[in-house]
């Protein structure tokens, strides 16, 4: 059967809509290989000072090094990271606004609190992996507390007298794990983030906390705080004479933490791909593996695909580790 020419008027419209699918196939494709072409701003969901904040600084100076394009980091602390995952769950999805993070927004958080204004799954395009640490228990220096069990000898003998502070999920849940698996009653106090838990532990308003090595360390070796334990099953390279908590009396005491980068939902995928792979580079510049060397962490980098298959069951182990510690959503 012979086929009839379409009309003049459809040969017309067909001929717009490939046009325009060209063009847009082209815009996309050309603002990709230009990316970036303006300011990238990292928002960090914790104070300056810790350790996603000297993470994201390191690897923000890598980037703007490799692309000619400042990067700034824009700390937005305060609601375990509510604010901050907020914010960029609705910022423009073009590669310009990234989350700099950790498990607490994107695997904590939905077992902690019975409404968050984001969702980690839905409003988030993952990018990379950026490296995982572990914490340390610590203690005023002039504390009378010289090891674990000393600690745990106090708070049995008084209960619900000893504090410990917490600006992170990470570093909340690890302090409820301590006294989940120690079966010790030490009251909770909320704080900003992990560097502004250091300065109320400085000041006494709290009586020890489980942090970041990286926030830890500088007051550790300085003479301020004094170190009891490592959170995760091995010791820590930096401080090869701190027990773990598992080995210092505390059985079964296994608590680390992870960085991730994330994107807006939307953004196109050749931007995330030209975003991840200097992210990636960035691990690998001088600054990051100063900061991983000085906080005890490993670099650790995924595709967008291994970001959200890992995200997926570390929210799941989160829930596990929240629901066994008795920890209700508020």
């Amino acid at each position: 059967m012979k086929r009839l020419p379409l009309p003049t008027s459809r040969r017309a419209l067909l001929a717009a809509c490939l046009t325009c699918a060209a063009s847009a196939a082209f815009s996309t494709t050309a603002s990709a290989q230009a990316y970036p072409a303006k300011p990238i701003t990292f928002v960090v969901p914790f104070a300056a000072g810790s350790a996603t904040d000297q993470l994201a600084r390191a690897l923000g100076q890598s980037i703007s090094d490799q692309a000619k394009q400042p990067v700034v980091v824009d700390n937005k602390g305060g609601a375990s990271g509510m604010i901050a995952a907020q914010q960029v769950a609705k910022a423009a999805p073009d590669g310009y606004t990234v989350l700099v993070t950790t498990n607490t927004t994107h695997a904590a958080n939905e077992h902690l609190y019975k409404k968050l204004p984001y969702d980690p799954v839905k409003d988030f395009a993952p990018v990379t992996g950026l490296g995982k640490g572990g914490q340390v228990l610590v203690v005023r220096a002039d504390a009378p507390y010289k090891t674990v069990a000393d600690l745990l000898a106090r708070a049995r003998k008084e209960p619900g007298k000893l504090s410990f502070g917490s600006g992170s999920s990470s570093s909340r849940v690890a302090g409820e794990m301590f006294k989940q698996l120690s079966h010790t009653d030490i009251l909770h106090v909320p704080c900003k983030s992990n560097p502004n838990a250091i300065t109320d532990l400085l000041g006494g308003q709290i009586d020890l906390m489980i942090t970041d090595t990286a926030t830890g360390l500088p007051q550790i070796k300085g003479g301020k705080l004094r170190a009891l334990g490592i959170s995760t099953a091995q010791r820590n390279p930096l401080l090869p004479d701190v027990p773990t908590i598992d080995e210092a009396g505390v059985k079964g005491y296994d608590m680390g933490y992870w960085f991730a980068a994330y994107a807006p939902a939307g953004t196109p995928p050749a931007v995330v791909a030209r975003l991840r792979e200097l992210l990636v580079a960035g691990t690998r510049s001088a600054a990051a593996k100063a900061f991983y060397e000085g906080s005890g962490s490993v670099a650790w980098v995924t595709s967008p695909d291994e970001l959200a298959k890992f995200q997926a069951g570390e929210t799941q182990k989160w829930g596990r580790v929240i629901k066994a510690a008795g920890i209700e959503a508020e």
